[in-house]
């Protein structure tokens, strides 16, 4: 079932509830868009989770039905890819809660994770984070190129050139 930008807030509103300490979640992928206001909703809810806030937050969704697919990374890993140290205060305030802090990757961050996979729905959300945000070539390669991807590096630069000579003629 899609989550539109209220009920995926309204989800994490009942988590909040819940949380017994502060905790800070940067929604990545498409509940990242969702957020941002570039995508109308997301099928799955994903984050990356500072280390310290992971076994808290993940305690606590474990305790609540919800009947959502939601995946959680540690500490700036998204899918396959490790983003730089930089990347949750590069991150933007969605909302402040009572314990939950919501944050979404900074668009960029958002291009950068999605390469690595590239699927059609990847590259569907690639285009609209080049169009709304203004992206430049220039912003993708330089930052693609402090992601740490665990699998075969050059699938990912593979993958890469594919989004800089496509998405940018």
């Amino acid at each position: 079932m899609p989550l539109d930008k209220s009920a995926l807030i309204d989800f994490l509103e009942e988590v909040d509830k819940q949380l017994e300490k502060p905790v800070t979640l940067v929604a990545v992928g498409g509940s990242a868009l969702t957020l941002l206001d570039a995508k109308t909703s997301t099928i799955d809810v994903d984050f990356t989770i500072p280390s310290d806030d992971y076994n808290v937050f993940k305690k606590t969704l474990n305790s609540i039905p919800h009947g959502f697919k939601v995946d959680c990374w540690k500490g700036g890993m998204v899918f396959s890819q490790t983003l730089p140290d930089d990347y949750l205060e590069r991150s933007i305030t969605i909302k402040k809660m009572r314990h939950i802090q919501l944050r979404a990757l900074h668009p960029v961050d958002i291009v950068v994770t999605k390469i690595g996979r590239l699927d059609a729905r990847d590259k569907q959300d690639i285009e609209t984070c080049i169009k709304k945000f203004k992206l430049t070539k220039n912003q993708i390669s330089r930052r693609a190129k402090t992601v740490a991807y665990v699998g075969r590096d050059e699938n990912y630069e593979t993958n890469l050139n594919h989004v800089l000579n496509n998405f940018f003629k």
